[in-house]
């Protein structure tokens, strides 16, 4: 998920992330990032100026992730249900791979620390407008009902982050069968019967 930054950096937002899912944000001090990332405060000074900065250059690059993640095959001259139900599949699995950036994201994306345009710059760059693109194709294609796309995309990522966050809480299995169904269901709960 870090790969684009040097070893410290690495270091210092993988500690951070680990803790924060972990400790939650108030017991997760400088200090403890220092201790546990083993990079000294004043290393972790000269890259980020506050645990502000750390958690909003976190929220960044994990959303820059799953965007690239979620819309892996994503533009092709496929049909849309094709394209549509591999970004899917891609955003589920993804969740599952990388459950500390899964539950960041579900944590933090709304929070007071997050700088507006921190979450901006994840908004535009990030799968959601995309998705909200083709959904709107489907729209025009008369493959979905007529609704808001950006609504459809909120209304069927809810739906996937609640199974996953059952699935990581141990009161449901999603095997390959399962995200299949998952995907179908959803795909039918927007279509034009």
């Amino acid at each position: 998920m870090f790969e684009k930054y040097n070893k410290v950096q690495q270091a210092i937002l993988q500690t951070t992330l680990s803790l924060l899912i972990e400790k939650e944000l108030q017991a997760t001090s400088m200090a403890l990032i220092a201790k546990k990332s083993g990079v000294s405060t004043g290393s972790i000074y000269h890259y980020f100026e506050s645990k502000e900065a750390i958690i909003n250059e976190l929220y960044k690059a994990i959303v820059t992730f799953n965007g690239e993640t979620v819309l892996n095959g994503f533009y092709t001259d496929e049909p849309i249900r094709t394209r549509l139900e591999r970004a899917w599949e891609n955003m589920i699995r993804l969740s599952l791979r990388y459950p500390e950036g899964f539950q960041f994201i579900e944590q933090y994306s709304f929070s007071p620390y997050i700088y507006d345009e921190s979450k901006r710059e994840a908004y535009e760059g990030g799968w959601c407008g995309p998705l909200g693109q083709l959904y709107a194709e489907a729209i025009e294609a008369k493959l979905f009902i007529e609704m808001d796309p950006h609504l459809l995309v909120q209304m069927h990522y809810g739906s996937f982050v609640y199974v996953v966050k059952g699935h990581l809480n141990r009161h449901l299995t999603l095997t390959d069968d399962r995200i299949k169904q998952l995907i179908e269901a959803t795909w039918n709960s927007a279509a034009v019967q």
